[in-house]
């Protein structure tokens, strides 16, 4: 019998530190508990003590140029943003480069503007409701126009993309005799904004839309195109006028929503984990509008308030001649083999110590790990990098990158310092959230979750201080840090960055964050129906461990029911209705749950009734009555939330713009592993494609 700290796994190699963390128990579809098993798999990696923290200064990332403008007034702003494969610095200066994939801008109409691939990628700078048009190019293939293998272990024994089996075939769960190896043809891609509000389905990057690069050793037999894509092209050359072109796909994305820090990454099917390991995100920032900056007021006077500025802007030198007091953060975690390159699990093995039968004889996925936990953390593209600030306020806007580890961020070390949340993924809070006094100067962040702070070093004397994290090793359930759950390692994982901090170089003319008066945040109209939702994830036939994570429904007798991807869409809002969306989580893992195509409110959460063994809910499941409110810093408009393990988690949206969308959870071993569903606003469209048996 082991506690949920047992399921830290450790392998070392001349003190080198590998974690990995299982997906701790589920409920089988007899609502059995299973237990975890602790391994010691010896595995060639760069230790994390053997990597020098805060010997790199950070990358502030530059802004995405354009590449001109479209549209009959010159409304659309217009990008060419290719994914490459490219060497970069991401370890300390003398260790090995690591190849990673990144976008980069291919075209830009300022003689300044920055042609860069980087992992993370350039920023995107959008205006509220100008319109960003992005033409997205498969670029991964070689000097020679060849297409260029996965950097990662590809099982292709998921209900995944599949090229390799024709335009029959594509975007399904393969049937193989023996045991695959890992997939090693042309990558498909498809690029999703995360957070984009109003997007049309043609351009939100659906998962069966992805493409290949237009190489020119693409064996004849495979698909080209994802099962979408061409329905999707005829969509949207209907609406932009102009033909998407082979080995691309161009997106428009109207920027309805409120001023706000989103992202970009790829979301093809089934490759998601491994697509964003590789290293293609970035910033996509929302400004302006009546939810913007510029809707602040500081309340002693009842005039425009001041932030933290400048942020980068387009044309700006790089490196950059002057400091930044708004700066973004990707927070991410990696395992580098001592070649530099990256380390990705290439077998089940490194999960549970499954050492047994694959196909024909097990349902378990040969390759795909149910959770990944890298040893080292790195921001904005390097390992524990150091970042100069001075006596004054900065605002940071904090995106949590990591594939599964959920971030407890700790300032609590930096003395003096003062923190405010003002925003989250949808924009600015209803008020600034004192996480000093209120919250121990700690922040939770689940993957893809986004914070907007204020940060006062003002009066945090010289010198320097590390940005600490909390969040385990581990799944993560809830509960207290040293009670229900151990926190990161203090050397590795529980260091995020440095501080160096320096005099003020001038007056700080920004707002104290405690005089802040932020828009108000608008309500949503009364949800016409209630949708019961479940979180579960499925026991293996053959071995005492996961197979596969799923999402379903709850039947009228209050019984969840697990669905597949390929199922039929139980999720079918009419167009302009307002819905509420229960999330009921029968894992003993929370989950970061994220609808695309629209913000939405979080209402409360409420504990289920659990079995006299505590093994997991009752079912048919029964409510406690113990409700909790939304936390003070989930008081506005989000895209991603936390659903915590035997609660049920109320979200309410109105969805206004038809089409087909998805929703899935974000730890993205989960979301590869049939832990989406599609969903559709209003009737099928004329000509969709059907679902994929």
């Amino acid at each position: 019998m082991l506690s949920r700290r047992d399921f830290l796994k450790i392998s070392s190699v001349g003190g080198a530190l590998f974690l990995v963390g299982t997906g701790g128990y589920a409920l089988s579809k007899k609502y059995e508990p299973r237990q975890a098993v602790k391994i010691m798999v010896p595995v060639e990696l760069l230790g994390p003590l053997d990597i020098t923290k805060f010997a790199t200064a950070l990358l502030i990332p530059p802004v995405m140029p354009r590449a001109g403008t479209q549209g009959a007034n010159g409304e659309i702003d217009y990008y060419e943003i290719s994914m490459r494969q490219f060497e970069q610095q991401i370890l300390p200066a003398g260790l090995p480069k690591t190849t990673v994939w990144g976008y980069g801008a291919i075209k830009a109409d300022d003689p300044n503007g920055l042609l860069l691939h980087n992992a993370p990628s350039l920023t995107i700078e959008a205006t509220w409701q100008k319109p960003v048009r992005i033409k997205w190019i498969n670029d991964l293939v070689d000097d020679q126009g060849n297409f260029l293998p996965h950097l990662l272990p590809v099982d292709p024994t998921l209900h995944w993309a599949n090229p390799a089996g024709g335009e029959s075939l594509r975007d399904t769960r393969p049937i193989f005799q023996n045991t695959p190896g890992s997939y090693r043809g042309p990558v498909p891609i498809i690029a999703h904004v995360h957070g984009a509000v109003g997007v049309g389905d043609e351009s939100d990057g659906y998962a069966e839309a992805w493409f290949l690069p237009a190489a020119k050793d693409i064996p004849a037999d495979y698909a080209t195109r994802g099962t979408w894509y061409d329905f999707f092209a005829g969509k949207a050359q209907a609406y932009q006028g102009q033909a998407w072109q082979p080995g691309s796909a161009t997106f428009q994305y109207p920027n309805k929503g409120r001023a706000a820090t989103i992202w970009y990454h790829d979301h093809c099917l089934g490759m998601t984990r491994v697509n964003v390991y590789a290293g293609p995100a970035g910033f996509f920032i929302i400004r302006g509008g009546p939810d913007g900056d510029d809707a602040v007021l500081d309340n002693r006077s009842s005039q425009p308030a001041i932030l933290p500025g400048p942020a980068p802007k387009a044309g700006d030198p790089f490196p950059p001649a002057t400091p930044y007091y708004e700066i973004p953060l990707a927070i991410q975690d990696r395992a580098f083999k001592k070649d530099g390159s990256l380390f990705y699990p290439d077998s089940r093995e490194y999960f549970d110590e499954y050492q047994g039968d694959y196909i024909p004889k097990s349902d378990l996925s040969p390759i795909w790990n149910p959770e990944f936990f890298g040893n080292t953390l790195i921001v904005n593209g390097n390992t524990w990098p150091f970042q100069t600030v001075e006596q004054r306020r900065y605002r940071l806007r904090l995106l949590n990158g990591c594939q599964a580890r959920f971030l407890i961020l700790d300032f609590a070390d930096i003395e003096g310092v003062q923190v405010w949340q003002i925003g989250n993924e949808g924009g600015l809070l209803k008020q600034p959230v004192n996480l000093g006094a209120d919250h121990r100067y700690q922040l939770l962040m689940s993957p893809a979750e986004r914070a907007d702070l204020i940060v006062d070093f003002t009066n945090t004397p010289e010198g320097e201080y590390i940005l600490r994290n909390l969040g385990p090793d581990e799944p993560y359930g809830g509960g207290e840090i040293g009670k229900d759950f151990e926190p990161a390692d203090p050397e590795t994982t529980g260091q995020v960055l440095q501080f160096r901090v320096i005099a003020a170089s001038g007056p700080d003319e920004s707002t104290p964050p405690q005089f802040l008066q932020l828009p108000p945040v608008a309500d949503i109209p009364e949800a016409v129906i209630t949708r019961k939702l479940s979180l579960m994830e499925m026991m293996a036939m053959s071995w005492d461990g996961p197979a596969e994570a799923r999402l379903g429904v709850m039947d009228e007798t209050g019984t969840p029911q697990e669905l597949e991807w390929m199922d039929d869409i139980t999720e079918n809002p009419a167009v302009g209705t307002s819905e509420q969306w229960e999330f009921y989580n029968f894992t003993a893992d929370a989950h970061p749950m994220h609808v695309h195509e629209v913000a939405f409110h979080v209402i409360n959460r409420e504990a289920l009734v659990l079995d006299k063994e505590d093994e997991g809910p009752l079912v048919p499941v029964q409510l406690s009555g113990e409700v909790r409110p939304p936390e003070p810093w989930e008081t506005g408009w989000k895209d991603t939330v936390i659903a915590y393990p035997g609660e049920v988690t109320r979200i309410q949206a109105q969805f206004e713009n038809p089409g087909q969308f998805v929703w899935h959870c974000h730890i993205v071993e989960h979301e590869d592993n049939e832990m989406m569903r599609p969903y559709r606003v209003g009737p099928e469209q004329p000509g969709q494609p059907k679902p994929k048996m």
